[in-house]
């Protein structure tokens, strides 16, 4: 009998949900279903009637649509997006409902009026592949629409999709060729910065072996701070240039996004005791290729291979500059790997903090004299009591030593000094403090996770509107940064009672549900939306469930009365305990 019933077909696809469901949610479930509600009658419904589509089923949501043709099914997604952008004006930030959409041509069954097979799940792949506000399509989509509809298309190259043999050929639709498109997809250009600016892109591993794949992070991590330190240089910071990696994506959007004119792009393979390095220097302007060379050298050699590397970059675009004295490299490299392994673990959770110190103890066991290593380690030591909870004896001591130690070994090295710079803030050695990061900038101007931190001290000083330019300075050298950097943001908001933008930052996906949520509840509380500010409260508490205002209070290196009262006055009014 199901033989009978079942029935195949080519079909298109559209797979759509909502971005931060739960979180919309949570603020307010009665209202988030009736406006989905609203949304489907007003905008999907008659969307779908008008391109000749049919509604296979709605979950919650996300929803399922079919159409006979592809080029119905893009429109039709189009100006979904185009009609949701239009509905969120008006609404709060937090408050808008933004899809993503992912379109599929290919086989399905059709058994009681639902959607089976693997052009469904195609569908439902692309649209978890795409982000916010925007639009992904297969390659068979993408055949049938190319020459018919008029919108530029990013490549983002074949993608391994779950149950399915092969892997899918996926495009993006370009957000800034669609007419009147004004959603989140698309951001205003960034202004070139003066100085001929640049973004090192990860660095492809060649190696056979996976396990080389942090040692290829690495590399590409040390020549950008290389480049970092040449004063003459505008250089992106690492976290944004990662949020590319495994992305296929033309370079000439990068470089808009990133606001850079100049790209660094490469490979490396490891093996046998040697290290082979490919790399080429891209004008996204001119499309030119301004300088390109292959490396074949003896692992031993890769520092002076990088510094090479990072001398010629400079040179083709700088000319001959006065640079900084060298860092310090270390002698083993199997500490190295170690040390590279804990950079990525950093200011991200308790637990990556634990298993950082683990990896750098290792590393200093094996190379004592590694200055990183130990700066790392005192900057994990001091997340540790700082903000998780870990016991402040031994950690607090010891992470001024070990940072202490890293300025001894490398005075050169930028990272030492803000380092060692935001632990004496914390210590309340403020001059000592301020000479520090006074330091880490003139070694390095680019050093945007210095320009971030060093703001947390300036608000506690009383000088939020300072504040706020130290982090919009880390912004534009890091447009895609660490969650931590809203949270910075969201604190200098605050101080300066600009509650709204401080919901607004602090409900970013990046930082919310972090220790940064206490200041929401505050803003919260301050905007009188009292409900909201206790609910984001109770649910700081159940993962900080030791915090209480007073011991907050005595810890936090306030230099201005006036501001520390202001934030016990909004913890209060949250119901934070006392």
């Amino acid at each position: 009998m199901a033989e009978e019933r079942a029935q195949r077909r080519l079909a298109a696809i559209m797979a759509a949900d909502v971005v931060g469901y739960s979180r919309l949610m949570e603020l307010d479930e009665q209202g988030t279903l009736a406006t989905l509600k609203e949304r489907r009658r007003g905008i999907l419904e008659p969307l779908v009637r008008e391109h000749h589509g049919r509604i296979v089923k709605v979950m919650g949501d996300g929803v399922l649509v079919e159409f006979a043709s592809a080029v119905n099914a893009v429109t039709c997604a189009v100006e979904f997006q185009k009609g949701m952008i239009a509905a969120n004006q008006g609404r709060a930030d937090d408050r808008h409902i933004v899809l993503r959409i992912g379109i599929n041509l290919g086989d399905v069954v059709v058994e009681g009026g639902d959607l089976f097979g693997d052009g469904v799940i195609v569908a439902v792949r692309l649209q978890a592949i795409a982000g916010p506000g925007d639009i992904c399509i297969s390659g068979s989509v993408y055949d049938q629409v190319k020459r018919k509809l008029d919108f530029s298309f990013d490549e983002l190259g074949p993608q391994a999709i779950k149950n399915i043999a092969e892997p899918v050929a996926v495009y993006r639709i370009d957000a800034s060729s669609i007419p009147e498109h004004d959603g989140p997809a698309e951001k205003a250009p960034l202004t070139l910065p003066a100085k001929p600016s640049i973004a090192v892109l990860p660095f492809t591993n060649m190696s056979n072996d996976p396990e080389q794949e942090a040692f290829v992070d690495g590399l590409t991590e040390d020549l950008i701070t290389d480049l970092s330190r040449t004063s003459g240089l505008f250089v992106i910071a690492s976290n944004s240039v990662f949020a590319y990696k495994g992305r296929h994506v033309d370079v000439r959007r990068i470089a808009r996004e990133l606001g850079v004119r100049y790209l660094l792009e490469g490979s490396a393979r490891r093996a046998a005791g040697r290290v082979r390095i490919n790399a080429q220097l891209i004008d996204s302007i001119g499309g030119d290729h301004l300088w390109a060379e292959r490396f074949d050298r003896s692992l031993e050699d890769i520092f002076a291979v990088q510094d090479e590397v990072t001398g010629k970059i400079v040179e083709a675009l700088a000319g001959r500059l006065t640079t900084q004295p060298a860092r310090n490299r270390p002698a083993n490299l199997e500490a190295y790997d170690l040390c590279v392994r804990a950079r990525a673990l950093g200011l991200q959770t308790a637990l990556a903090a634990k298993e950082a110190i683990f990896l750098l103890e290792a590393a200093i066991a094996l190379d004592p004299e590694y200055a990183e290593a130990h700066r790392w380690l005192a900057l994990n030591l001091w997340l540790g009591w700082e903000f998780w909870d870990e016991p402040m004896d031994p950690n607090r001591a010891r992470a001024l030593a070990e940072a202490q130690q890293a300025v001894t070994l490398d005075p050169n090295d930028a990272g030492n000094h803000w380092v060692l710079g935001i632990i004496l803030g914390h210590e309340r050695r403020w001059a000592e403090s301020d000479a520090e990061f006074d330091a880490t900038v003139k070694l390095d101007p680019n050093y945007a996770d210095a320009w971030a931190m060093r703001s947390d001290l300036i608000t506690l000083k009383g000088q939020p509107a300072d504040a706020l330019e130290h982090v919009r300075k880390a912004l534009r050298l890091n447009p895609h940064p660490p969650g931590w950097y809203y949270w910075m943001l969201g604190q200098a908001q605050y101080a300066l009672r600009d509650y709204e933008s401080a919901v607004q930052t602090l409900r970013r996906p990046e930082t919310y549900r972090t220790t940064s949520r206490r200041i929401l509840a505050a803003s919260l509380a301050q905007l009188g939306r009292l409900e909201e500010a206790r609910r984001e409260a109770q649910m700081f508490m159940m993962s900080n469930p030791n915090f209480t205002i007073r011991h907050w209070s005595a810890s936090q290196p306030f230099r201005d009365e006036s501001v520390r009262r202001h934030f016990v006055e909004g913890y209060r009014m949250a119901g934070l305990p006392e």
